[in-house]
């Protein structure tokens, strides 16, 4: 290990090369300390969703569903559906991304690394508390998109929001014998990184994820500005579902979901548990559904590669387009980099068994005991 380091120095640092060399030193390396936080949980109907903390991205998938379990969803969810999840509806689509505009809002304003930034009232308690996303749930117009949403005021230090690009991950699911279960997304934050590699490891470009500028166009300090020692606001959202106990607790394990995809990652685990859990479908039915949602634009996206969106002319002849412009969303058709990966825990009779699905739109592959490539 000791070896496999000080080559990662050695080979940051080299000059004379086409790659722009680094600056981590051994010493960089040797203060880096892995730190364990507890994951964010929220209670959604008849399940406990868990996610990565801050500054990951479950905290911003918790604060969607915690905005969605106001809304009867289970109305709304696709027609004809088939093995690819059939076609999403105008008032599910709508719903969806008008949350998730409300939970890119504060995430862009609140959330970094806790150890240089603490969230309001030092927890996710006051993000992701039942009165206060019922007020942003309040906010929704079923009949009209709000384009941008404003974070909401939860007092503290005056915090700017600059606009902020993330690219690409990879992400697995896993459920051993023994029933343990791990989602993890992993990344580099850029395909092939920083482009330096050694014994075989690439070395990552997160630096990137921070924001470019520190302050905001008032002069306010932005909360994922860069710092020495900090970790950088990342999407990546793995996400465990359990359900409820009799007591209200978490109870069994049900599903293990997550997926690449940059600054959508939220969009993507949101759309598969709303698919399964709301929706009925199953896990490889939900990975395989159409793309869609927001972060905090005018901009809808549906992922114009999936076959049940129609794409010619701008989607004129799409329902689902032209219902969606009709309430004053803008659509990007542009394809969807997300790549899903699900097992999901199901019952029949007495007999529980385990059922995976993975994304059409990447190389991903479901395997078991019973399944072979």
């Amino acid at each position: 290990a000791e070896g496999i380091v000080a080559s990662i120095a050695a080979t940051t640092g080299a000059d004379g090369r086409p790659i722009t060399p680094g600056k981590t030193t051994l010493v960089d390396l040797a203060a880096y300390t892995v730190k364990r936080h507890e994951p964010v949980c929220m209670a959604y109907r008849a399940f406990w969703i868990c996610g990565a903390p801050p500054p990951a991205g479950g905290i911003t998938v918790a604060s969607v569903m915690g905005i969605l379990e106001r809304f009867d969803l289970a109305e709304f969810g696709p027609t004809a559906i088939d093995g690819e999840g059939g076609k999403p509806t105008v008032q599910g689509v709508h719903l969806v991304s008008e949350a998730e505009r409300l939970a890119y809002a504060d995430r862009d304003k609140y959330v970094a690394d806790p150890d240089f930034v603490p969230l309001p009232g030092c927890s996710a308690d006051a993000l992701l508390g039942k009165r206060y996303l019922r007020g942003r749930a309040a906010l929704i117009d079923p009949h009209r998109s709000m384009g941008t949403a404003v974070a909401g005021n939860l007092g503290g230090a005056l915090l700017g929001v600059v606009p902020q690009t993330e690219h690409g991950t990879n992400h697995f699911s896993i459920v051993d014998a023994q029933g343990n279960a791990v989602s993890a997304t992993t990344s580099v934050e850029a395909s092939m990184g920083s482009f330096h590699m050694t014994h075989g490891f690439l070395l990552n470009n997160q630096l990137t994820d921070f924001s470019a500028t520190p302050v905001d166009a008032r002069g306010q300090s932005v909360a994922n500005r860069v710092e020495p020692g900090k970790r950088p606001r990342s999407s990546m959202a793995p996400t465990l579902v359990f359900r409820k106990g009799a007591d209200g607790s978490i109870g069994d394990f049900l599903m293990a979901t997550g997926s690449p995809g940059g600054g959508a990652i939220p969009q993507y685990v949101v759309k598969t548990l709303v698919g399964v859990l709301d929706w009925g479908l199953d896990a490889q039915q939900s990975a395989g559904l159409v793309d869609f949602g927001a972060s905090n634009s005018p901009v809808t996206t549906l992922g114009g590669e999936h076959p049940h969106i129609n794409t010619t002319n701008d989607g004129a002849s799409d329902p689902l387009v032209q219902g969606l412009k009709a309430l004053g969303h803008r659509i990007s058709l542009r394809a969807q980099p997300s790549g899903v990966n699900t097992i999901l825990r199901t019952r029949t009779g007495d007999v529980d068994r385990l059922e995976g699905g993975t994304d059409p739109r990447r190389e991903g592959v479901v395997l078991g005991d019973t399944v072979r490539p």
